[in-house]
């Protein structure tokens, strides 16, 4: 049984309250179709379960909420709270552009609103550095750029932070920086599907076909990191929609994004007001990463449906193996427990 998170490789937790799995603290279920999530409560991505005994546990999922008294639920969508407060999300049978606009409005909404709750944190900090100063009679203007680059990463974080690490065929894992995202771009590959054209640290590499799908689908939410609104989540469901669904959304994309993402001279993440540069895979509109991230989950939902499941299954394996090399990583236990502490764990 897996317990790592596909796309940000961050444990998914646990709960007490399904016997026979155990992994996640939000799961989501179709009873109808047998399909099972585990939403990351990092990310706030669905991990689709590649078990064989999923049967079971949609089974036990559909008694419990049944059971559940802290529920609430639409005509479509059920959620319901346990006692452990472990949280069941059932599905029923919505048409797939309001299951769309749900699902991926709770994922982007609540990142969006982390990353705020982030910001306001690091900009607060930042108050009571000047305000401690001002006290002490120090001159701001003295350390006004120091005071500048401090706001600017409470806000949009460290260039430098390694935002994802994308295993290969070839079994390497590729680390991603931030401005990295600003150097990598999309293209139109030779049989008409999407390629990407990734950089990272100390090199670069072009993917096509379903590699490019699955690299692209790693460093997307990293683009995404500020979710989205309410509006902006049901433009990017109703662009998905009008293409005639997420493959060809994905197909249409290909073909013009190439020129939107291109990189023209040194590319510079922010701008002089501070903003993430239009430049790279920041060049997409809002709209289009937003519905270029939903549409590529679908599709490596669909292939995992249609028979594909040893191919998630490796995803998951290889998710474990990312976590483990980053635990090792140089954190600091007193940070990590804070950050956990932050994050309700």
């Amino acid at each position: 049984m897996y317990s790592t998170c596909i796309f940000c490789n961050q444990s998914l937790g646990t709960n007490a309250a399904l016997e026979s799995f155990a992994v996640g603290r939000r799961v989501a279920f179709d009873a109808a179709k047998g399909r099972l999530w585990v939403v990351c409560r990092k990310c706030e991505r669905w991990n689709l379960t590649p078990l064989e005994e999923r049967w079971e546990a949609v089974e036990e999922a559909e008694r419990l909420y049944s059971d559940a008294r802290k529920r609430v639920a639409t005509e479509e969508i059920g959620l319901a709270r346990l006692a452990d407060g472990t949280e069941l999300v059932r599905i029923g049978a919505p048409l797939r552009p309001e299951f769309a606009a749900w699902r991926y409005g709770d994922q982007f909404g609540r990142r969006r609103n982390r990353r705020l709750l982030l910001a306001g944190a690091g900009l607060t900090a930042l108050g009571g550095v000047v305000a401690g100063g001002a006290a002490l009679g120090v001159s701001v203007g003295g350390f006004g750029w120091m005071l500048f680059q401090f706001g600017r990463m409470a806000i949009h974080g460290s260039d430098e932070t390694i935002v994802a690490r994308v295993p290969t065929e070839a079994g390497e894992v590729l680390p991603v920086r931030r401005r990295h995202l600003a150097e990598s771009t999309l293209a139109h590959a030779s049989d008409g599907a999407l390629a990407i054209y990734l950089r990272y640290k100390n090199g670069q590499t072009r993917f096509e076909g379903p590699e490019a799908l699955r690299v692209a689908s790693l460093v997307i939410p990293a683009v995404n990191r500020f979710g989205g609104t309410r509006d902006t989540v049901a433009a990017a469901v109703n662009e998905i929609e009008h293409t005639g669904g997420p493959e060809r959304f994905v197909e249409q994309l290909a073909r013009r994004a190439e020129d939107v993402t291109a990189v023209r001279g040194r590319p510079h993440r922010y701008g002089r007001k501070g903003r993430i540069g239009r430049t790279g895979l920041y060049g997409l509109t809002t709209v289009d990463r937003l519905a270029l991230e939903m549409a590529l989950h679908e599709e490596a939902e669909r292939r995992a449906m249609q028979g594909e499941l040893a191919e998630l299954e490796r995803a998951w394996r290889e998710a474990e193996e990312i976590a483990a090399i980053a635990d090792d990583l140089l954190v600091p236990s007193g940070v990590r427990a804070a950050l956990d502490r932050m994050r309700g764990k």
